[in-house]
């Protein structure tokens, strides 16, 4: 039985698809193509992938429409790669349900390392232990059943709020998670669009896990969309 991880993929530029699906194969994954959104829609259902790289570009519908479809549905881990570059456009994607975003020129060893996140996280989620108790990645250990935080051997100082984020981020590790994602999880939809006691929160935060905040090893700052907690 062949347990290769199944893509599909869904571009409408046949160069850039054939380039993608050509990497593909030399990875040894397994992949289905198409051009269309609604195909798309149709095979994600019949063929259930193991994760969708998706342009947002499409001659029928638009990816967007692609994502809440999907979502209804699924989790299927879905990677945009488009030529869109206005932030708004990617919180829209990363909001609608997408798990990461690349955007056009992309070298293939990024997209190829970001489907290997995408697929792990996948696993991860979906085995009988997704919840796991401790979380380790660099000097960076959690421990979440005594609600512990220790970097390089040294205990950290979270406030509750402080604690909540990097559990988050800890869920997640390896995602963007947009500002609005994280203020609707952390304080829910009441405070909407307010960034600045967020920001607030993670500076300090960055100032009690990062050696330098200002070259921060683990915690990213995805300029405009949101945060990113490494994972490996």
């Amino acid at each position: 039985m062949d347990n290769k991880p199944y893509i599909l993929v869904v571009e409408d530029d046949r160069p850039i698809r054939n380039f993608i699906t050509a990497s593909l194969k030399a990875q040894g994954f397994n992949y289905i193509e198409t051009e269309k959104g609604i195909e798309a829609i149709a095979l994600s259902m019949s063929h259930k992938p193991d994760l969708i790289i998706l342009d947002l570009g499409l001659p029928d519908i638009d990816g967007i429409n692609v994502i809440t479809k999907v979502r209804e549905w699924s989790k299927i881990p879905i990677i945009i790669v488009s030529a869109r570059e206005n932030e708004r456009q990617k919180i829209e994607a990363l909001d609608k349900g997408a798990d990461d975003y690349l955007t056009k020129p992309f070298g293939i060893g990024e997209l190829l390392a970001r489907i290997r996140v995408s697929l792990r996280h996948s696993i991860i989620n979906t085995s009988e232990n997704k919840n796991t108790e401790i979380f380790k990645v660099k000097g960076l250990v959690i421990d979440f059943n005594r609600r512990k935080v220790n970097i390089d051997d040294e205990d950290i100082h979270l406030t509750p709020i402080e604690y909540k984020i990097m559990a988050l981020l800890c869920k997640y590790a390896g995602k963007v998670l947009t500002h609005n994602f994280i203020i609707n999880e952390i304080w829910g939809a009441a405070l909407g669009n307010e960034t600045q006691s967020l920001r607030v929160f993670m500076a300090s935060l960055r100032r009690k896990i990062e050696k330098n905040p200002a070259q921060p090893q683990y915690i990213y700052t995805e300029v405009g969309v949101g945060y990113r907690l490494i994972d490996d």
